[in-house]
């Protein structure tokens, strides 16, 4: 006994994009005997075909620089990378130098800003005409800002 042949109108499982699970979906669309188009049967979202097997595990990705694979730096590194720079820059005596953020307030580059609700940071970029990144005790937070 041949298994059935798909045809549209007929019930597949695929994984589906709205809904972000595999679901039952109707065919809607075929190229020969593959399926190509689906509608989910619970959101009604329509889209490309995905096949509801589960994918293989991902391995880690790397960055090629000139022909040489390097591991890329996981996020924690630079993260703890980032707190070592800012206990340097705002310790506990860098609180009185700081100015208070406003987002009208000018500012460049290495100035101490004091947040109501982020704390003591310092500016590590300004991106003209209106943003400013400044690198917090919690992470790098892009706020409004005027450079200076």
């Amino acid at each position: 006994m041949s298994p059935k042949k798909i045809s549209a109108g007929d019930l597949v499982d695929s994984q589906c994009t709205k809904c972000r699970m595999v679901t039952n979906h109707t065919v809607v669309a075929m190229v020969g005997d593959k399926v190509v188009r689906v509608q989910c049967n619970t959101c009604g979202g329509m889209h490309n075909y995905r096949d509801a097997a589960p994918k293989k595990t991902a391995t880690p990705r790397t960055t090629a620089t000139k022909g040489n694979t390097v591991p890329r730096q996981p996020r924690q590194r630079a993260a703890t990378a980032d707190l070592i720079f800012w206990e340097e820059r705002c310790g506990e005596e860098a609180t009185g130098a700081a100015k208070t953020y406003a987002m009208d307030g000018t500012y460049r580059a290495d100035d101490l800003v004091s947040h109501p609700v982020f704390g003591v940071g310092i500016v590590t970029a300004v991106t003209p005409p209106n943003k400013v990144e400044i690198l917090f005790r919690d992470g790098r937070k892009l706020l409004r800002g005027l450079p200076r």
